[in-house]
């Protein structure tokens, strides 16, 4: 690799040490890059390619889950969907660490995010399992990792940031991102059945009646059906991904304040501007990762890497396993964002060269990012996480690894195993077999 592609790269890692903001560091050393070791010509490009990267329909999207999302926390739509899973499950052993893995999964389907899911959740769920008598450790794990639903479970704005950057079929990656998501809850669940089956630690609920569960569906109901219209109306070809998140909105603000009422007019705005704020710091991330990605692409980075990981990779088995690490490794570093829009198109044109399917590959890079939320030194769901309960980054390193562990088993399942996560896509229409589907290994 040349001198100034590793001068530029040791500028971007500096910058990330020094906490200086992610959006600063990528523009600014990608910008650097073009002024000192490319044409003026480049130089001149790249501005109008800073503008062009935020000027793309697909992002339109991921304002709407957001704002979506901000809607749902404002108003009682988390607390409602909370009380519903926590009715069918409280009558298990760790039935309420039960409700709020499948909360963050409820929650997940809505807003597409994690942070958005560890804020709304975490601050709801950790004091009320603590006050329950779960243990600390228990608790701050279980809802530092359970959020990671949030992206694997569609929507996903990664996983609309990645079909942006490959043209692979938005509704189609939805539909990978369902089994690893069920499968994590399924497994978070046994694993809380088993550690508090004895009954000892904490209180269990007795079994609810009929009328009880009516009474929380009744209750409930207008709640649940925001995941069903954005689900049906995606998959059934009723409206696209983009018009899905504009009814959802729409949804949740009717639902809010003249169901629920439990938002005022005057609140609308406050939540409307918040989430154009959230927004625009997304925006201006994408900006400078595209900049750097820029630079990158000039110096012809992603081809050398390419050449280097061909010329001494042969195993399908071996490059999966490598990208594994090398995405985990990612994830400790730098947001899924960031790490989408500049390792993705680093990695992609790799993939037909080992027979792996993009479709397959774009969760892959979901989930392995996802769990780099929950690792540090850089994991924001663990600051969050401990932020609320009042603990360090030890202890909630600690906490995780139980959970961790799972969601690492489930990856390694669906990485040597795509079909399991394929035969949706596949049944739905979604997924066209191309020449990179992956060999039996």
């Amino acid at each position: 690799m040349d001198i100034d592609v590793i001068i530029i790269l040791l500028l971007l890692l500096g910058a990330m040490a020094a906490y200086i903001p992610v959006y600063m560091a990528l523009f600014f050393t990608g910008l650097l890059g073009f002024v000192f070791f490319a044409p003026e010509t480049q130089t001149l490009m790249l501005v109008q390619g800073f503008f062009k990267s935020m000027d793309n329909f697909a992002l339109v999207v991921v304002l709407f889950f957001i704002l979506c999302g901000n809607i749902m926390t404002a108003g009682s739509i988390v607390e409602k969907l909370i009380k519903f899973v926590n009715a069918l499950v409280s009558w298990l052993p760790g039935g309420l660490g039960m409700a709020g893995c499948l909360g963050c999964g409820l929650f997940g389907a809505i807003s597409g995010s994690t942070v958005a899911t560890v804020v709304a959740l975490g601050g709801f769920m950790i004091p009320a399992l603590m006050r329950k008598g779960y243990p600390e450790n228990y608790s701050v794990g279980l809802m530092t990792t359970s959020p990671n639903l949030g992206i694997i479970i569609p929507p996903s704005i990664s996983m609309i940031l990645y079909c942006m950057i490959t043209n692979v079929s938005l509704q189609g990656l939805f539909l990978t991102g369902f089994v690893p998501g069920v499968l994590i809850m399924a497994m978070t669940c046994l694993y809380t059945y088993l550690l508090f089956r004895s009954g000892t630690v904490v209180q269990q609920l007795p079994f609810p009646g009929l009328n009880e569960i009516l009474s929380v569906l009744k209750e409930c109901f207008w709640s649940l059906m925001l995941p069903v219209i954005i689900f049906v109306g995606t998959f059934s070809g009723m409206f696209t991904a983009n018009e899905a998140a504009v009814v959802a909105c729409v949804y949740a603000f009717i639902v809010e304040l003249f169901i629920h009422r439990t938002m005022k007019f005057r609140d609308v705005k406050k939540v409307v501007v918040n989430s154009a704020v959230t927004s625009a710091t997304l925006l201006i991330i994408v900006a400078g990762a595209t900049c750097f990605g820029r630079y990158l692409t000039f110096e012809n980075v992603p081809a050398k890497i390419a050449e280097a990981v061909i010329g001494n990779i042969t195993s399908p088995l071996m490059f999966l396993i490598m990208i594994n690490l090398f995405l985990l490794g990612v994830g400790m570093f730098m947001d899924v964002i960031s790490a989408t829009l500049i390792i993705g198109p680093v990695l992609i044109p790799l993939l037909p060269t080992f027979g792996v399917d993009f479709m397959h590959f774009g969760l892959l890079m979901t989930v392995n990012l996802a769990i780099g939320y929950c690792t540090p030194p850089v994991g924001v769901s663990m600051y969050i996480a401990g932020a609320i309960a009042n603990k360090n980054i030890i202890f909630v390193t600690r906490a995780v690894i139980p959970f961790l562990l799972i969601q690492l088993a489930v990856l390694l399942m669906m990485t040597y195993f795509p079909d399991m996560v394929l035969w949706l896509p596949k049944a739905m229409g979604f997924w066209e077999e191309i020449d990179s589907s992956i060999p039996a290994l």
